[in-house]
């Protein structure tokens, strides 16, 4: 298996299993994953936010982790990574905003390299136009904004466990999908664990 340099976008208030979880299970196969926020430096930490399906008519949010950055936001060159995995949580509805965010999202779904986003990580895609004419999964909250880009919403199972792949894009609606999107984001990597 090749391995491959993998870009993590994150910010304040990730949600806390939507960015540790595949940051490990990236790394535990081998492959070198850099987490950035924007107006942050290697060494930092951003706030994660833990979401959690509890009967509501929305998710609860509670207090996470810190979650270490291991790269400067202002040094990422697209044309340097194999791959993008853009995490939900609050964080998305706010970093859309910084225009080197977009730039970078552009850039890499331009090359078509493989791009994994979860939860409200395709709010991201979305703000860069990477949803028009794609079929992808979102928290259903986000799924207007997919549609209304142009894109082909696919709202997600009773469990949330399940993942679509459109192309170079991999999407999944929450947290509880994280073996499905996982599995079907190395397999568009080229880089599958055998069973």
């Amino acid at each position: 298996m090749a391995v491959k340099k993998i870009l993590m976008l994150v910010g304040d208030f990730v949600e806390d299993y939507e960015v540790m979880v595949p940051y490990q299970m990236l790394l535990m196969v081998g492959h070198t994953v850099h987490a950035v926020c924007p107006d942050k430096k290697a060494g930092d930490k951003v706030i994660t936010a833990i979401h959690d399906f509890d009967g509501y008519q929305t998710y609860s949010e509670k207090p996470g982790h810190f979650f270490g950055l291991n790269q400067d936001f202002d040094k990422v060159r697209a044309a340097d990574y194999d791959a993008l995995v853009i995490p939900g949580g609050r964080a998305p509805e706010y970093i859309r905003l910084n225009p080197r965010v977009i730039e970078i999202v552009k850039e890499m779904a331009a090359a078509k390299k493989p791009i994994a986003a979860i939860c409200h990580g395709p709010l991201i895609l979305a703000a860069a136009g990477v949803t028009k004419g794609c079929t992808c999964m979102a928290y259903p909250a986000v799924g207007p904004d997919v549609e209304m880009t142009g894109g082909t919403y696919v709202a997600p199972n009773e469990t949330f466990s399940n993942a679509v792949v459109d192309g170079n894009l991999v999407t999944a609606p929450a947290w509880p999908a994280h073996p499905e999107w996982m599995r079907k984001f190395l397999e568009v990597l080229g880089s599958t664990v055998k069973p």
